[in-house]
């Protein structure tokens, strides 16, 4: 597997984008802002895009995705997510209103997109490539993903607060090689992370002690402006993870 960093940033603007990142050539996990930066060829070859949460970093450039190359391919693209998830994008983005829903264009027996409800507990395989939903802990119904190779894997969180089942699962992957977690807000707004469902560094720190396996740590969803002051406030407190910054661009081979 070749997982490539589209977007990781907490907003848009000086070259930032939103979370997005390209498994392969086929597959999206989120479809934020950093899908733009494909080219017309890449944008095509996407067959399946996995939904952490409907919010809109998460999700904005699935409308122009499908819009975009609908009509050059020869079978819908399929759109995962959990049942409320696709309940949100049914009705508040997809609806005529915001934008056209493309599971009836250019007809109902012929879509250029499709919907695929998973669950936690399910395992989704691809190509031999496995890929299974994770809890997560947020303002609305999320989950996160491990993406297994077989000879490794990568766990996203996506948005999420504290949350104990989530280690309980990952704790369990014996092929762990990377964990890629949010940390949305500085110290200093640390209510803000609590009432918003997000982590800062102290909460972060706190979760990190809950993963009994080693793994290298990359942290996403950083705030424009504030990132080298959240990564030094998080490297001091969880100096034996020696965490990292995700970076747009970044690839994981595992």
């Amino acid at each position: 597997m070749k997982l490539r960093v589209l977007g990781c940033g907490g907003g848009i603007g000086g070259g930032t984008h939103t979370t997005s990142m390209l498994l392969d050539s086929d597959i999206l996990i989120d479809g934020g802002t950093g899908v733009g930066s494909l080219t017309l060829d890449e944008l095509t070859k996407i067959d399946h895009v996995f939904v952490t949460h409907a919010h809109l970093d998460h999700v904005a450039f699935i409308p122009f995705l499908v819009d975009t190359v609908g009509s050059l391919r020869d079978k819908p693209l399929t759109v995962y997510a959990i049942a409320p998830t696709l309940e949100i994008l049914q009705q508040h983005l997809f609806n005529w209103h915001i934008w056209p829903d493309f599971t009836k264009i250019p007809s109902d027996q012929s879509p250029y997109m499709r919907y695929e409800t998973i669950s936690l507990g399910d395992v989704v395989e691809i190509a031999g490539r496995k890929i299974k939903p994770l809890p997560a802990n947020h303002v609305v119904p999320a989950v996160g993903y491990q993406l297994d190779s077989g000879h490794a894997s990568l766990v996203f969180t996506g948005d999420t607060t504290t949350n104990d089942v989530l280690w309980a699962e990952v704790n369990k992957i014996e092929n762990l090689k990377y964990v890629v977690i949010e940390s949305a807000f500085c110290e200093e707004k640390k209510e803000i992370a609590i009432r918003s469902g997000h982590l800062c560094p102290s909460l972060l720190a706190t979760e990190l002690e809950k993963l009994e396996r080693h793994a290298e740590i990359f942290i996403t969803h950083l705030k424009q402006g504030e990132e080298e002051m959240t990564m030094h406030q998080i490297e001091m407190r969880s100096q034996v993870w020696r965490p990292r910054a995700l970076k747009k661009s970044q690839l994981f081979e595992f």
